[in-house]
C-alpha cells in the first residue's frame, strides 16, 4: 500500500467519502511506550509530586505507590483485551458506550476530551513556572511565565503537526535523559547507604495503611499514573496494534509503578526514616534537589532543575498529542464537529484538532496570565486537579464496561475468567475507593478550601450530561448517524 493510500486526505462530511484515518503503522512498542510514560512526566512526578505523598502519607509512601499501580495493572488486564476487540481511537468512551450504551459512552467521550484539554494546559502552566524560575536564576534572564508557556506552546504545535514518529522521538529522547539523572541519584543514595541506613518499612502494610493522611496520600499517587491508557488512543496509527497496544500498555503501567515506588523509597533512604517527612514538610519542592546537594553534588542538581524543564515540555506534548485525537476521533464520530476529522494531506496527523487544542491553550494562559495568576499554584493546580479525577471516573466506568462486554456481549471470547472477571473486578474496587478519596481530597490537588472546589468538581457532571444530550439529540434527529456511533473505526 503506498503512501498516498495510507493517508486519507481531509474530509469535510465523512458520511459521504468514508471515515478519516490517521497515518497507519508509525509507532512501535517502546514509541508507544514512551508517549504514555513522558505523558506521566516521571521527573516531575518524582520530584514534585513524591515529597507531596511523603509529607501527608509519612514513610509508607512508597508501598502506597505500589498499591496504585497494581491496581492499574489489574486494570490494564481487561482494558487491553477490549483493545483487541474494539478498535476505536476513542478508547474509554468507546469501550464505555459499546457496553453500557451509546447515550453513556457519549457522555464518557466529552468528559474525557474536556480532562485530557484540562490537563494539557495544565501542564504549560508548570512549564512555565519551571522554565521562567530555572532559567532566570541560571542566566539571569528575567521573561514572564506566559512567554515561556507560549514558546512551548508554538514548538508542541509544531511537533502534533507533524508526523507522530517525530513526536515519539523527542518524547523518546527527553525520557531517557530525565531517567538517567534520577538512576544516578539512586545509585549513589544505595552506594552510600544514608543516616540510617537501609530500610524496608515503607512497604510494611500497618504504615501504608495508617490512618489520618492515608485518604490524601492515595490521591496523590494514583494521580502519578494519569495518562498511561492513551496506548489504545494510538492504536490507529501503531504497528501490528493487537501486540503493540497491550505490549505498551503493560510495560508503561509497570515501568511507572515500579520506578516511581523505587524513587520515593530512595528518598526515605537519603534522609532517613525518621527525618524524611520532616523534610519533605519543610521542603516539598526542594526535597530532590537537596538530595541530589548532598550525594552528588551542585553540578548535578543544576542539571536535574533543566531536566525538569524537559519532564514538564514532554508530559506536555503527549497530552496535547492524545487531546488532539479525542479530538478527532469526536469529530470522525460527528459527537463534535465533522471538521475535526481532518488530516493533513502531507503528515497524516490530526492537524485541525490539534490547532483547536493550540487554541483553547493560548486563551487559558492568556487569561491567567493577565490575571496575574501564578502557573503553577493556579494555572496547573486548578486545571489538572478536574482532569485528573475524571480520569480516575473513566476508568471505574471502563472497568464497569469490560465486566459486561465479557459476561453479556463476547462471551465466547475464549479469554480466561481472571482477565474478564477478577482484574477487572478488583480494580472497579480500586478505583471506585481512589474516586472517592481523590474527591474527599480534592482540596489538597487544588490548594483551596473555597467555592473554587465546588466550581472545579461541577466540570464532571457538566461535561457528562453534555455528551448524553448531544448523543440523544442525534438519538432523535439523526438515527442514521446515531447507530454507527461507536462503530469500528480501524
Amino acid at each position: 500500500m503506498s503512501t498516498s493510500d495510507r493517508v486519507v486526505r481531509e474530509v469535510s462530511d465523512p458520511a459521504e467519502t468514508g471515515p478519516a484515518q490517521l497515518t497507519r503503522n508509525t509507532m512501535g512498542t517502546l514509541e508507544l511506550a514512551f508517549f504514555v510514560v513522558a505523558a506521566a512526566g516521571p521527573l516531575l512526578v518524582v520530584a514534585g509530586f513524591a515529597p507531596l505523598g511523603l509529607m501527608i502519607g509519612g514513610i509508607g509512601a512508597p508501598g502506597a505507590q505500589l498499591v496504585a499501580g497494581l491496581v492499574l495493572l489489574l486494570f490494564a488486564v481487561g482494558f487491553t483485551r477490549m483493545a483487541l476487540r474494539i478498535r476505536n481511537p476513542g478508547a474509554f468512551y468507546s469501550y464505555i458506550g459499546r457496553s453500557l450504551g451509546k447515550l453513556t459512552g457519549g457522555g464518557a467521550a466529552l468528559l474525557a476530551v474536556t480532562a485530557y484539554s484540562l490537563i494539557a494546559v495544565a501542564q504549560l502552566g508548570a512549564f512555565g513556572a519551571f522554565a521562567s524560575g530555572t532559567i532566570g536564576r541560571l542566566t539571569g534572564l528575567k521573561l514572564s511565565w506566559v512567554v515561556w508557556s507560549l514558546a512551548a506552546l508554538a514548538v508542541v504545535g509544531l511537533l502534533a503537526h507533524r508526523r507522530i514518529s517525530l513526536s515519539a522521538r523527542v518524547l523518546g529522547v527527553a525520557l531517557l535523559a530525565e531517567i538517567a539523572i534520577l538512576i544516578v541519584l539512586a545509585v549513589a543514595v544505595l552506594l552510600k547507604g544514608g543516616p540510617q541506613g537501609m530500610s524496608f518499612d515503607s512497604f510494611n502494610p500497618s504504615l501504608i495503611f495508617a490512618g489520618g493522611g492515608t485518604g490524601a496520600m492515595f490521591a496523590v499517587v494514583f494521580g502519578a499514573f494519569i495518562g498511561f491508557e492513551s496506548t489504545a488512543i494510538y492504536a490507529e496509527e501503531a504497528r501490528k496494534p493487537e501486540r503493540t497496544v497491550p505490549r505498551a500498555t503493560f510495560l508503561a503501567v509497570g515501568f511507572l509503578a515500579v520506578f516511581y515506588t523505587f524513587m520515593m523509597w530512595i528518598a526515605v533512604i537519603a534522609f532517613g526514616k525518621g527525618d524524611v517527612v520532616s523534610v519533605a514538610t519543610d521542603h516539598p519542592t526542594e526535597l530532590f534537589s537537596i538530595a541530589f546537594e548532598n550525594y552528588v553534588g551542585h553540578a548535578a542538581a543544576v542539571i536535574m532543575e533543566i531536566l525538569l524543564i524537559s519532564s514538564v515540555f514532554a508530559s506536555t506534548l503527549a497530552f496535547h498529542s492524545t487531546t488532539a485525537r479525542y479530538l478527532f476521533t469526536l469529530g470522525r464520530e460527528r459527537l463534535l464537529p465533522a471538521r475535526l476529522a481532518a488530516v493533513h494531506p502531507r503528515h497524516g496527523s490530526p492537524w485541525v484538532a490539534s490547532g483547536v487544542q493550540t487554541i483553547i491553550a493560548v486563551v487559558f494562559v492568556a487569561i491567567f496570565g493577565l490575571a496575574g495568576a501564578d502557573p503553577y499554584l493556579q494555572l496547573f493546580l486548578l486545571m489538572a486537579a478536574p482532569g485528573i479525577l475524571a480520569v480516575i471516573v473513566l476508568q471505574a466506568l471502563c472497568a464497569i464496561a469490560v465486566l459486561v462486554f465479557f459476561r453479556r456481549i463476547d462471551r465466547t471470547s475464549g479469554l480466561s475468567f481472571w482477565a474478564t472477571v477478577v482484574a477487572p473486578l478488583g480494580s472497579l474496587v480500586g478505583l471506585a475507593v481512589a474516586t472517592w478519596l481523590v474527591t474527599k481530597n480534592f482540596e489538597l490537588l487544588t490548594g483551596r478550601t473555597d467555592w473554587v472546589n465546588v466550581l472545579l468538581l461541577a466540570v464532571l457532571p457538566v461535561g457528562f450530561c453534555a455528551g448524553v444530550i448531544v448523543t440523544w439529540r442525534i438519538r432523535r434527529s439523526d438515527p442514521v448517524r446515531y447507530a454507527g456511533l461507536l462503530t469500528e473505526k480501524v
